[in-house]
């Protein structure tokens, strides 16, 4: 697998351990904890609920373990894509990078838009537009420097979101102990909640449906990898994110979900406000709203520089590889490809258009496939982790040589692999996310025969 990495161009190595631990973790803490969790526990019930987090969090662990071999051996900027051209065939690589690329630039349409709500709140006075504006060209300036002003804006606001989670977690476990009163009990509320309607008062199903859904919660973890090509010193940096990821997710989420599925009845979670705000309110925090809209917003602001970031370098990799135009790879003398992070906020506006102007069409499509690229992707890191292992053993090379490696191997890839395309399988199951087949199949199957047709008529 060495003959691979030669004649690969990487972009500037700047980002620390703390920087890509942060930039995982804000990939993943978005506006679905902060506002739809209750929603969740209001349909699949606090231990569902929990169970659905919690596999939720191994599958994803899984995965990252797969993906520390791949980039720690083979530390590209938009590894996945080069992996699995390397391994399996450049149209699978093809298909994973615009899959990827899709799905952060349809994100990037939809956190302007919620960003313009959000500051509507103060200043209702102001359209929508005006302040989606002003946070395009505020993410354009984070993107458009050096990769470490990236990565250190983005620690700052993966770092208040961290905090309010954090601080949930511990005044939530002191209101259920009782050292903190809660609005209309006048006695600790304990973990009652969670267990007196029944462990699944929705019914198994209710429990199903969630775990549908929980992966892509899950997703922005995968970041790791793209950040490999810019890490300082991978083969330190990428195993420490990666180990830190499974007891992070742990803590925030099933911690979260534990705590807000104790304080508030499973049937009121999330009918009608945030659950942190609900919660926060109720032990008589002043501000709670204005606090967790700011929250929310350092979500939204993170989400949409996260994606920036993840797109561009996805398209900068690609004309790298000589899949896409040279132009697309061209840098400043800062070391930022400045032409793909044009690119990738053109199609972030044009995403943000489409979502005004065609939302029941082309942006209903979008949105469909955009929605289990991700879980695609994470078979592709566990799959090209098979492979990679295969092709180092037969290279007469021994599993010792590997500076970081996959553990259990391989029925820890086989179960990412597995477990993540019954994520995608089972959607048929629900007839609300069945429409996400119908759009994503047939999209990757052009696009991986157009790309074979392109090779063989290039050459």
């Amino acid at each position: 697998m060495a003959s691979t990495t030669e004649n690969k161009r990487h972009l500037e190595r700047k980002m620390e351990a703390r920087h890509i631990q942060m930039i995982s973790l804000g990939g993943v803490i978005g506006t679905g904890l902060f506002l739809s969790s209750g929603y969740t526990i209001h349909q699949a019930g606090p231990v569902g609920t929990i169970l659905a987090y919690g596999f939720g969090a191994i599958l994803v662990y899984a995965v990252m373990l797969c993906l520390g071999e791949l980039s720690v051996a083979m530390p590209y900027t938009g590894s996945f894509h080069v992996y699995a051209k390397d391994l399996i065939n450049p149209s699978a690589g093809f298909v994973v990078a615009i899959l990827y690329w899709l799905t952060w630039t349809i994100a990037l349409g939809s956190e302007f838009t919620a960003a313009g709500i959000i500051m509507q709140n103060w200043f209702p006075e102001i359209p929508v537009w005006i302040f989606s504006l002003i946070f395009i060209v505020l993410i354009l300036l984070s993107n458009i420097f050096t990769v470490r002003i990236f990565a250190e804006s983005e620690f700052w606001l993966a770092a208040i979101k961290v905090l309010a989670i954090v601080a949930f977690i511990f005044l939530g476990s002191l209101t259920i102990i009782g050292l903190i009163p809660f609005k209309g009990l006048d006695y600790a509320p304990g973990l009652n909640n969670l267990v007196k309607d029944g462990w699944f008062p929705t019914g198994f199903g209710g429990v199903f449906t969630t775990m549908l859904t929980v992966n892509f919660a899950f997703s922005g973890t995968e970041l790791i990898g793209i950040t490999a090509g810019e890490a300082k010193d991978p083969e330190k940096t990428l195993p420490k994110a990666i180990h830190t990821t499974l007891w992070r997710l742990v803590i925030f989420f099933i911690g979260s979900i534990t705590v807000m599925a104790a304080l508030i009845p499973y049937k009121q979670a999330g009918v009608t406000q945030s659950p942190f705000v609900h919660v926060f309110s109720m032990m008589g925090l002043p501000y709670a709203a204005d606090i967790m809209n700011f929250v929310v917003l350092t979500a939204i602001i993170s989400a949409a520089n996260s994606g920036l970031y993840a797109s561009t370098r996805m398209l900068w990799s690609l004309a790298n590889e000589g899949t896409i135009p040279k132009i697309f790879a061209k840098t400043n003398h800062k070391g930022t490809p400045m032409v793909a992070v044009g690119a990738s906020m053109l199609g972030g506006i044009l995403s943000l258009l489409s979502s005004i102007y065609a939302a029941d069409t082309v942006y209903l499509v979008l949105v469909s496939i955009s929605g289990l690229a991700v879980v695609i992707v994470w078979m592709a890191i566990a799959y090209c982790q098979i492979l990679f292992r295969q092709r180092f053993l037969t290279q007469g090379r021994s599993v010792s040589d590997l500076k970081f490696k996959t553990p259990l191997y391989p029925f820890v890839s086989w179960f990412a692999f597995i477990a993540s395309l019954l994520s995608c399988l089972l959607l048929w199951f629900d007839p609300s996310q069945r429409v996400a087949l119908y759009w994503t199949v047939p999209f990757v199957f052009i696009a991986y025969v157009g790309h074979l047709v392109y090779e063989k008529i290039k050459k």
